[in-house]
């Protein structure tokens, strides 16, 4: 039995760039714990994987986004 393909839903979406001011995309595509989901568990190509890992950099580095959710508690 094979699994169907997922579909990227960032094609599904018609979105050509992943931009890093689009908090609710990136959080979309990151754990609970702040990190960055692979492509097999959420379904994206490798364009739109490496747009996203580079989007959620630089968010985090401009900390529109954390690099550790519940840290400091």
């Amino acid at each position: 039995m094979r699994r169907r393909a997922k579909t990227c839903p960032v094609c599904e979406l018609g979105v050509r760039v992943v931009d890093y001011k689009d908090e609710r995309t990136m959080s979309r595509f990151t754990t609970e714990r702040g990190k960055i989901l692979p492509a097999r568990l959420s379904g994206m190509c490798a364009r739109h994987q490496r747009q996203l890992s580079t989007a959620i950099k630089r968010a985090r580095h401009l900390a529109l986004l954390p690099f550790i959710k519940g840290h400091g508690r």
